[in-house]
């Protein structure tokens, strides 16, 4: 039996962090590890947010299958950002993984109470981000059924 072939499509990925380190290693770990899919970046919540809704230099953007947030942002807060995004009827249905440094029980609890889907602790060492940004990438891809694009 074949896999649909949806499946096998590339998703969109919204990345939101602000260190141009961990925009870099996430950048590598998609190209070292033959993700195909498509990385797009913002560097702090306003941005996000601007992307997501469409507006201004993201009037054309596509609709993320998957957000990776960071907490910690300049301008507007990941916490913020990922509350706007679960509030938004059209919005919520996307899935956001917190993927940051932070390991604060306060801010785990925090997350799952705004809807996170996950909540990821960023490794240090780049071998172990790579695994982890990997992982993340086979579960949204080959496990979860991600809702259709709108």
């Amino acid at each position: 039996m074949t896999a649909p072939v949806e499946a096998s499509l590339p998703i969109e990925v919204l990345l939101v962090e602000d260190d141009p380190g961990d925009v870099l290693m996430t950048q590598e770990a998609f190209e070292e590890h033959k993700v195909r899919n498509k990385l797009n970046v913002v560097q702090d919540g306003e941005e996000a947010l601007a992307y997501l809704r469409r507006e201004g230099k993201f009037a054309d953007a596509t609709r993320p299958d998957l957000i990776l947030l960071d907490l910690n942002l300049p301008r507007v807060d990941g916490r913020e950002v990922l509350q706007v995004i679960k509030e938004d009827q059209d919005l919520r249905r996307i899935p956001v993984v917190v993927l940051t440094t932070s390991q604060a029980d306060e801010d785990i609890l925090r997350s799952y109470s705004l809807h996170a889907n996950a909540y990821v602790t960023k490794p240090v060492d780049f071998d172990s981000f790579i695994a982890v940004v990997r992982q993340i990438d086979e579960f949204f891809v080959s496990v979860v059924k991600l809702p259709p694009r709108s």
